[in-house]
């Protein structure tokens, strides 16, 4: 996948990124019958993970964090699930706090630099377990699962065997500005926001006051809706104090654990002149940037494409590097 080239029927960023969403294989048809989960967390919340579970109790577990409103069975969870499936492997989709389904309880949501809700749950299923566990992130989930490995440092390998992240912003300040303009944030934008402000305004029934409910019923841009909610739910300053201290990009030649990196240059909204360059990682990190994909694109074959090729390849670098 490190060269992927789209099919001739799919040309550009935005076809790349929007039609494999909505129409590639698999289909619902094909999901896998999840096991649910559910998980009290310490702060008197909950999280819900979907399982498959393998036959072989010593086969590996693919962990797989997924992106920005997204849950089990968005297009690119079911290739991974499938995937995961024909390996003989365990899988498991955590859900971040509100995103199974179900409103979460605590005054909090979820974020791109999550990172310790990320080790919480990789370090639980790991103390459960003795399977090998490997972890992959896409997008929001991606970066979250990065910056659990440049936090971790040495100590992320005692947890997760190998890492990779697919479409991860991993400069968090570039992506935003790159969603927030002209046909990114018409389409992009617009779209994550009729669903995050329905949420968000849920949670201010919940903990009324939590934040300033006119402005966020004003924000038209990710910038906007991170300023007023997401920054100070989780302890940032504001949008661009988040933005900068929850990006991987920085930190990324810290990490210590066999790690992947896998981004398309011509995504929408994470602009290739973003992408790090091989000077700006350490030895533990492969860089994978094909000139085509779209955001966790990467469809393959006839018309009307199949995704799973895809999650095939991340498996099956994760399985060499683990």
């Amino acid at each position: 996948m490190h060269d992927y080239r789209a099919p001739p029927w799919l040309p550009g960023g935005h076809l790349q990124t929007i039609w494999p969403s909505l129409f590639a294989r698999p289909r619902q048809a094909d999901a896998p019958p999840y096991r649910r989960e559910r998980w009290s967390t310490p702060d008197a919340d909950f999280v819900d993970l979907d399982h498959l579970d393998a036959a072989d109790p010593a086969a590996p577990r693919l962990v797989l964090f997924h992106g920005l409103e997204s849950s089990s069975t968005s297009r690119y969870a079911l290739a991974f699930a499938l995937a995961a499936r024909a390996a003989g492997w365990s899988f498991t989709v955590p859900h971040f706090r509100g995103c199974s389904g179900e409103p979460n309880l605590a005054p909090r949501a979820y974020h791109s630099g999550d990172f310790e809700e990320v080790g919480w749950i990789l370090e639980r299923l790991r103390a459960r377990e003795r399977r090998p566990l490997l972890a992959a992130g896409v997008s929001l989930g991606g970066n979250a699962l990065l910056r659990w490995a440049e936090e971790q440092g040495e100590a992320a390998a005692a947890t997760a065997c190998a890492v990779a992240a697919v479409s991860a912003p991993l400069d968090l300040a570039a992506a935003g500005r790159a969603i927030d303009r002209g046909f990114n944030r018409a389409v992009y934008a617009r779209r994550f926001l009729q669903t995050m402000k329905p949420r968000a305004l849920a949670k201010w029934q919940q903990h009324p006051g939590l934040f300033d409910r006119e402005r966020l019923l004003r924000a038209t841009t990710l910038w906007a809706f991170d300023d007023v909610f997401t920054a100070p739910l989780h302890g940032f300053a504001g949008a661009d104090d988040y933005w900068r201290r929850a990006s991987a990009k920085p930190l990324l030649h810290t990490i210590r654990v066999p790690t992947l990196v896998f981004n398309a240059r011509n995504d929408p909204f994470v602009p290739g002149d973003s992408l790090p360059g091989a000077a700006e990682v350490g030895a533990h990190v492969t860089l994978w940037q094909p000139a085509e994909g779209g955001h966790v694109g990467f469809p393959r074959g006839p018309f009307p494409g199949d995704v799973r090729p895809f999650a095939d390849a991340v498996l099956g670098w994760l399985r060499h590097a683990g």
